[in-house]
């Protein structure tokens, strides 16, 4: 499902003119990459949360040359869905 998708289910399900849903979808990617930016995470009930996690810092290879490379610690962004929401999907892949 694309971004386009999503307005156009939720345009039809609402009645809200697609161009409104898109700025409203718009709205709450920007909040959250904003959010995750300054370091904090989103806690959406039922459905799940964004965080921040360190990976540590590691010895890769490049795997054209096998040459051993240091890759440095960084911060990523993670998303982990609730207990409640992964147990519907089950449910309904039954």
């Amino acid at each position: 499902m694309t971004k386009a998708d999503l307005v156009r289910i939720v345009s039809d399900d609402t009645g809200i003119v697609r161009k409104d849903v898109s700025l409203a979808v718009d709205a709450f990617l920007e909040a959250v990459r904003d959010t995750l930016k300054e370091g904090k995470h989103i806690e959406i009930r039922g459905f799940g949360t964004y965080k921040l996690k360190t990976r540590k810092a590691r010895i890769g290879r490049n795997p054209k040359t096998e040459e051993k490379v240091t890759v440095p610690e960084r911060i990523v962004p993670t998303f982990k869905f609730s207990r409640g929401f992964k147990q519907e999907v089950n449910d309904a892949n039954k």
